[in-house]
């Protein structure tokens, strides 16, 4: 599989080089985030580790423009400790963070658990998910998940709503195929990070919270009054089949 980094720093590139090489992964680099996007278009690459502190364009940015065209998994590196940037990476279309300095070993563990869950024969995982108010159908060979006008793909990784495609970023469909595979489970904020990121996460529940917030505003009608996605207060989020009838 094809690693692309987009780095400026070349001791960081050569380290990250080094690990991801040793286990298994081509790896292609960019210095800056215009040559980044280049060797995107050109390489097709599985996953993207992004630094945000680019020049000629920077990681948030490239971040914006390949959402824009790609699904391609995204590991976003910041030296700003600040919340507030790793959140508006996280909702920029970032699938993970790691602040440096990192550890190379902890990053090759992020990078293969992200492709862990992005690869659609492994996503399904022959895990047979409840039915609770929705049901399991077999087309095509193809398992799905429908709720309504909710239609869940798991090995194509397709999501519809009346028919209408919408895309989603590997996390955000981790997490909706996650909740919706045991609707009416509240699932805790620990639980969904351990599950969805597929290892033991080292962020926090703010990571979960902003990937339902932008998982909302593509699949909810209102994303302020969500039907499907939503929250237990104090304890985390579930997944409801059927819309609300109460006033």
């Amino acid at each position: 599989m094809k690693i692309l980094v987009i780095e400026d720093e070349a001791n960081i590139v050569q380290v990250i080089r080094l690990y991801l090489e040793q286990a298994g992964y081509t790896v292609h680099s960019a210095s800056d985030g215009i040559a980044g996007l280049e060797l995107h278009a050109r390489e097709h690459p599985d996953l993207v580790i992004l630094d945000l502190m680019l020049p000629a364009l920077d990681g948030m940015e490239v971040c914006r423009r390949i959402r824009a065209w790609a699904n391609t998994p995204i590991l976003m590196l910041t030296a700003r400790q600040g919340e507030d940037d790793r959140i508006a990476g996280l909702e920029m279309g970032a699938d993970d963070y790691l602040v440096k300095p990192f550890s190379p070993r902890e990053l090759v563990s992020r990078v293969k658990a992200i492709l862990r869950r992005s690869v659609p024969a492994l996503v399904a995982g022959g895990q047979e998910p409840q039915q609770s108010g929705g049901e399991k159908e077999k087309a095509n060979d193809e398992e799905v998940l429908r709720f309504g006008d909710l239609l869940i793909n798991i090995p194509a990784r397709r999501v519809a709503v009346d028919g209408q495609p919408i895309t989603l970023t590997v996390k955000e469909f981790d997490l909706l195929v996650t909740l919706a595979s045991a609707p009416d489970r509240v699932f805790t904020r620990e639980v969904l990070l351990n599950q969805v990121w597929g290892y033991t996460y080292l962020g926090d529940g703010r990571t979960v919270d902003v990937h339902v917030g932008t998982l909302r505003k593509k699949l909810e009608a209102d994303a302020n009054a969500p039907h499907h996605v939503q929250t237990v207060w104090g304890v985390g989020y579930k997944f409801v089949p059927t819309p609300s009838t109460r006033s």
